[in-house]
């Protein structure tokens, strides 16, 4: 469906545009128009909401595309997600480890599976290696190589995690900044009430409650230009199936990725030139249809192994047995460009190859790319966002910029929930609409992620 709630072709004037319609997208259209607001959302995929938290159905099968948490240290984010689907949530243990050389870790990593796996000597080279590391600390971390050599050793750090950092980022360890590798191996929450029917449900419904509520959502639009009125309000222009939409908004929360925001903003800004040194990481995800149950107990595994250029495997399916592999590229690169079937061969593959799966127990695949789905943090990323902030903020006020794309920074589902709460309380406060009570609990919270100097 191209619209959703959509009145007829022409202009349409409402309060607040945004653009996406992922987690943060689409909590602020419906915060919004539960406070009575009149919103219009334009999203580039023509069928599915949610981002990186959306449900895919291929030919009889439903699968999410990303391991999402649905636990959060913010009551406000998971009184929302109870709001959204009250009834749709269950409770479910979360467990993830490591793949290296053959076998299976505990992440965090247990000295007695060290031990046993890797062999006497060499890991009491890799535990004398890490006592050192802690007792002579770098004393702040620059770079993801120090984060991990001064939390880890250096022989753990060149064995076990530099080939998985960079088969991820695309990056050498010692380019990506000590910010990234603690936002990367963040511990993840144990308990998760993920929705029944998969994360994008949660989406589904959001989208529903904002078109009940009279909102329109434009699938298959692609923002064109997002452009100053002169008078603080905004003109979004998307182009979609049946021609361009033309939103008129007092308004705007956007994203999108900031580098490419800056390129459609009109008049440009004076930082586009900041804005398109920011770099991403672009993802395929190939889910395997397998026989039988679950063929491993686990959420989701790492995979610490040069051997195969997957870098995680989870468990994705709702309706049947699936199982899903992540290879992290650049678009237009050999994976990218590669066929459909090519890649459903190469993940079964390496399926077997990490011995998790029986050679002939895969039945079929899907794939799905999304474009720029981790920004990276290079040393010049933080100048890079600053110098597009500062601006946005001295001359469009009213510009938002809300999620994991369209603030640059490396967040879950929650985090991104929380970006777009602010921005809906500021823009309710310029009506006297909100007491600010998120903020407040926000920059009360003593367990939010904390950034490395």
């Amino acid at each position: 469906m191209a619209a959703t709630g959509a009145p007829g072709r022409g202009e349409i004037a409402v309060d607040v545009a945004i653009v996406g319609a992922g987690p943060a997208g689409l909590t602020a259209g419906y915060l919004l128009a539960k406070a009575g607001r009149r919103v219009a959302i334009i999203e580039k995929d023509p069928a599915c909401v949610g981002g990186l938290s959306r449900t895919v159905e291929h030919q009889g099968l439903r699968f999410d595309i990303g391991e999402q948490a649905f636990a959060s240290p913010n009551q406000d984010v998971d009184d929302l997600w109870n709001e959204l689907l009250p009834s749709g949530l269950v409770e479910r243990a979360r467990r993830r480890r490591i793949y290296f050389e053959g076998k299976l870790y505990s992440w965090p990593p247990r000295a007695s599976e060290a031990l046993r796996n890797l062999g006497v000597l060499r890991s009491a080279a890799c535990l004398a290696s890490h006592l050192r590391a802690r007792l002579l600390p770098a004393r702040e971390p620059r770079t993801c190589a120090d984060w991990a050599t001064s939390r880890f050793g250096g022989k753990l750090h060149t064995a076990f995690f530099k080939p998985f950092v960079e088969k991820l980022s695309g990056m050498p360890c010692e380019a990506l900044t000590a910010d990234w590798a603690v936002e990367a191996f963040r511990p993840l929450p144990e308990i998760s009430k993920p929705p029944r029917l998969g994360a994008g449900t949660m989406w589904q419904a959001a989208r529903d409650r904002i078109v009940e509520r009279g909102g329109i959502v434009l699938m298959g639009h692609a923002l064109k230009q997002l452009a100053s009125d002169g008078q603080g309000g905004w003109r979004m222009t998307a182009t979609g199936p049946e021609g361009e939409a033309v939103v008129t908004a007092a308004h705007a929360i956007s994203s999108a990725p900031m580098r490419e925001l800056a390129a459609r903003l009109y008049p440009l800004p004076v930082s586009t030139i900041e804005a398109s040194r920011l770099k991403y990481r672009d993802l395929i995800i190939v889910a395997l249809t397998v026989r039988g149950d679950h063929p491993f107990p686990d959420t989701s595994i790492d995979v610490h192994d040069g051997k195969v250029q997957a870098v995680r495997v989870h468990m994705a399916a709702v309706t049947q047995s699936c199982v899903a592999l992540e290879y992290y590229c650049g678009e237009g690169d050999g994976l990218w460009s590669m066929h459909d079937d090519k890649l459903i061969a190469l993940a079964t593959r390496e399926l077997t190859t990490l011995g998790l799966v029986a050679p002939d127990a895969v039945t079929g695949g899907a794939v799905v790319r999304q474009d720029k789905a981790y920004p990276l943090y290079d040393e010049a990323y933080a100048a890079n966002v600053a110098a597009m902030r500062r601006e946005l903020a001295d001359k469009h006020p009213t510009l938002h910029l809300v999620g994991r794309n369209g603030q640059h920074r490396c967040c879950d589902q929650g985090e991104a929930m929380l970006s777009a709460m602010l921005a809906v309380e500021t823009i309710l406060a310029e009506h006297g609409l909100h007491d600010g009570q998120v903020s407040q609990r926000i920059a009360a919270a003593p367990d939010q992620p904390k950034k490395v100097a």
